[in-house]
C-alpha cells in the first residue's frame, strides 16, 4: 500500500472518530502539535522509526509525549496504536489529509497568499472576502512575503495557484522572446 493511501486511511479513521466523539478541531490541534515536536526533535523522530528498537518502548515513548502534550483519550489511543502498526512516520502526512477532510465537513478552505511586499490589513481582508465569494466557503488565509515575486501576487488554493506576479509575467515575456 502506497504512503498516501495509508496516511489517507489513518486520517478518515480518525476524522471518523472526532466526529462521533465531537472533537474535529480538538484532534486536528493535537496532531499538529503532536507532528511539530517530531519534527523539532531529531532523535525521538529516529528512535520512533528505528526498526530494531523495541516495540514496547516506541509505545511508552509516544505515551509520555502524549502526557507531555496533554491530549485526549482518543489521539492517546490513535497515536498508541501508530506505534503498534509501526506508522508512526506517516504522522505529519496523515495531519495534512486529516486537516483537509476536517476542513471539507467544516466548510473552510485554506489559501496561503505570496506577496512581493506587505500587504495591508484592509487590502488582506478584501481579498479573503472575494476568495470567499468566488468558493462560497469560509477562508482561512494565511499570507507570505516573497520577495522573489518582484511585484503582484501569488494565491494558492485548493490545490490550484493563481499567479499574477511580476515574476512570473517577466518569465513568460522572457520565454516569448526565446521562441521568436
Amino acid at each position: 500500500m502506497s504512503n498516501s493511501a495509508i496516511s489517507i486511511r489513518y486520517a478518515k479513521a480518525l476524522r471518523n472518530i472526532a466526529v462521533e466523539k465531537q472533537q474535529l478541531e480538538q484532534y486536528a490541534d493535537e496532531l499538529a502539535k503532536v507532528v511539530a515536536v517530531l519534527q523539532s526533535e531529531d532523535v525521538l523522530r529516529l528512535l520512533l522509526d528505528s526498526p530494531t528498537f523495541p516495540l514496547e518502548k516506541k509505545t511508552a515513548i509516544m505515551g509520555d509525549v502524549a502526557e507531555l502534550l496533554k491530549l485526549s483519550d482518543g489521539m492517546k489511543s490513535f497515536l498508541g496504536l501508530l506505534s503498534e502498526k509501526g506508522r508512526v512516520g506517516y504522522l505529519p502526512q496523515i495531519e495534512v489529509n486529516y486537516r483537509k477532510f476536517a476542513d471539507e465537513l467544516s466548510g473552510l478552505v485554506r489559501a496561503r497568499l505570496s506577496s512581493a511586499c506587505e500587504l495591508s490589513s484592509e487590502r488582506t481582508e478584501a481579498i479573503k472576502q472575494e476568495l470567499e465569494k468566488q468558493t462560497g466557503k469560509q477562508v482561512v488565509l494565511s499570507v507570505d512575503i516573497d520577495e522573489s515575486l518582484i511585484g503582484g501576487l501569488q494565491a494558492e488554493m485548493v490545490g490550484k495557484l493563481f499567479d499574477g506576479s511580476v515574476k512570473t509575467q517577466l518569465k513568460r515575456i522572457t520565454d516569448t522572446l526565446a521562441k521568436g
